[in-house]
């Protein structure tokens, strides 16, 4: 009984100490005495991470008096403090050789010609919500006519929408980028003529949510590559096997996905399977097309298990890619993963650096994301950035199917590298503009080094950007008077994919679209829907352009414009309604707690 005692006034004991709370504060700032805001702080003993807030500072709690922090920002050196509770710190972080940041530099999703650093900070000074993207605010016409947009495939946004949707879970706004959500659905793909990379439609409409704006269509299609003439491919498969990977909507998931793959190749072109996992090695040799039954029993035996050393599995990756390069072939790594490393290399700058080194070899890169949890999407979109790829994210078979079968050619083939939109708006006519979606990364908007990069495009795309465009007072009303008028020039830089690092040939397509105004309701289908779905992503996004907005829009526009013979579109308006309800029982929440 005496033991028993003890026992129980050493847990209770035991237990105070531990439920007693520390405060760690302080703030962060540069040489120069000014606050870096969105700085990353870890725990080295818990290994949680924190953020400054935009005046640089800092408060952590801790059951410890004493605790060691490590601070880093991408651009400065790394510095790691012991900090004492109670105790204000002040913490100094020293740029980067400017060698060492040439290296790690930011890639640009969008860019707006000559406008300075200074003036986009003012885009996220104001805001404490610690996110990495940053929404694109209305730019004057005047003084910034030329708008810049790397354009690419990447569609993961939506399928990774729709797993937190199906979920009865909220979705964090760094993961709604809207035109990866309009480039999921393909809309209304058309043929360029006269065998022509591309073609490009434009629309200039009302805007749904704003009668002072109007929204402005541009629509690309890319060429479709002949089945009969696609190039040889070297593929390999870089399949992640590591321990998280053990679970139904993982491996086995991407294993059901390869073999979708397998059934669509030649005899002239050629596997080979990385792995890394507990092991880092090659599970097949490169292997023609035409033994499919080798290729899929090397899949079917892949089982997980053990530590993520991504970074020595792209190396390997890469090499077998190189070994077996086809000239004027698609030569491409498939990588697949949750994008959980955690051997090796980790963070995002470093695999992008290795990523961009890959690269120079001529080899492609696709990313297929998969599962849940410690999913690890920013990770995996980095590397489809710099490894001149593409990025999809798996959330069923079915999307498996969409994405290797029936979209096989887009996702593998590319008709178009280093693909670069210039939109210039006449300012005449265009008093302010924003371009939706395409939102940069906080780091991208503060590095003065960051330059925006082209993208890829695959076989027969269909992409859709859109701008919300404020019109000069004089052309508010419909556009009779401005008929036949330039409201704005695109230009549409590219290079032909699969040559030689040495040729550096560009091609320029050119198209002028006209000040016609067409009322919202008289505008074709396909662009009453892609307005729907920018709605949707911009309510999840919680956006201030659309704060006259609610559910029940976004719900009645989804369900006027869809197609009802469409499977995708129709699942679409299902997903909408879902996220009606689960927003709106999370705002009931809120608001009770509140009161």
């Amino acid at each position: 009984m005496k033991t028993a005692c003890h026992i129980f006034f050493c847990l209770i004991i035991s237990s105070s100490t531990f439920s007693q709370q520390y405060y760690l504060r302080g703030e962060v700032k540069d040489e120069g005495g000014n606050a870096l805001q969105n700085v990353t702080i870890l725990n080295k003993r818990t290994g949680y991470v924190y953020k400054t807030g935009t005046l640089g500072t800092f408060g952590i709690t801790s059951n410890q008096p004493r605790d060691t922090l490590s601070f880093s920002l991408d651009g400065y050196k790394p510095q790691k403090l012991v900090v004492i509770a109670d105790t204000y710190l002040t913490v100094k972080l020293r740029p980067l050789p400017s060698s060492v940041i040439n290296s790690r530099r930011y890639k640009l999703s969008s860019f707006v010609k000559n406008m300075q650093r200074e003036e986009q900070r003012t885009w996220f000074a104001g805001d404490e919500t610690y996110a990495s993207i940053i929404e694109n605010r209305f730019v004057d016409a005047r003084r910034f006519p030329n708008s810049g947009v790397s354009l690419n495939v990447d569609m993961a946004s939506y399928s990774n929408i729709r797993r937190f949707i199906n979920l009865h879970s909220t979705v964090p706004p760094d993961a709604v980028r809207i035109e990866e959500m309009l480039n999921y659905f393909n809309i209304d793909y058309y043929e360029p003529p006269n065998n022509e990379i591309f073609n490009i439609k434009t629309m200039l409409t009302t805007c749904p949510w704003n009668p002072e704006s109007r929204l402005y269509y541009i629509h690309l299609s890319s060429k479709k590559i002949n089945l009969d003439t696609l190039p040889p491919s070297n593929l390999v498969f870089l399949i992640d096997i590591s321990g998280s990977m053990d679970m139904t909507n993982r491996l086995p998931l991407l294993k059901s996905a390869f073999r979708l793959l397998v059934n669509n190749l030649r005899a002239k072109d050629s596997v080979a399977i990385v792995v890394y996992g507990g092991v880092t090695g090659t599970m097949l040799n490169t292997t023609s097309g035409a033994q499919k039954d080798t290729i899929l029993k090397t899949i079917d035996q892949l089982t997980p298990g053990g530590s993520t050393p991504g970074e020595s599995g792209i190396r390997l990756a890469y090499t077998v890619a190189r070994n077996h390069f086809i000239k004027n072939g698609n030569n491409r790594v498939i990588l697949a993963t949750d994008g959980d490393f955690n051997v090796g290399l980790k963070s995002e700058s470093e695999l992008g650096e290795l990523i961009s080194q890959e690269k120079e070899s001529g080899v492609y890169l696709t990313c297929l994301g998969v599962g849940m949890g410690n999913y690890k999407d920013s990770k995996i979109q980095t590397l489809a950035e710099k490894g001149n790829g593409n990025f999809a994210y798996l959330d069923n078979f079915k999307e498996a199917e969409k994405v290797l079968m029936k979209e096989f050619t887009g996702t593998l083939y590319a008709v178009a590298d280093d693909v670069y939109m210039n939109v210039e708006f006449n300012p005449q006519y265009v008093k302010e503009y924003r371009l939706i979606g395409y939102d940069n990364k906080v780091g991208a908007l503060t590095d003065s080094l960051a330059v925006i990069e082209g993208g890829e495009i695959g076989s027969g795309q269909s992409l859709i950007s859109v701008f919300e465009v404020i019109p000069r007072e004089q052309n508010q009303q419909t556009g009779s008077n401005m008929a036949g008028s330039r409201f704005a020039q695109i230009r549409l830089q590219y290079k032909e994919p699969n040559k030689s690092l040495n040729d550096t040939t560009n091609y320029i397509f050119n198209h002028v679209s006209s000040t016609e105004l067409t009322p919202f309701d008289k505008i074709g289908q396909s662009y009453r829907f892609s307005a729907a779905v920018v709605m949707f992503g911009s309510m999840l996004r919680a956006s201030p352009f659309v704060k006259n907005m609610t559910w029940n829009d976004v719900v009645s526009w989804a369900v006027a414009s869809s197609d009802d013979k469409n499977i995708l579109q129709q699942e679409f308006v299902s997903i909408v309604q879902q996220a009606k309800q689960l927003y709106s029982k999370d705002k009931k929440r809120k608001k009770e707690r509140t009161d």
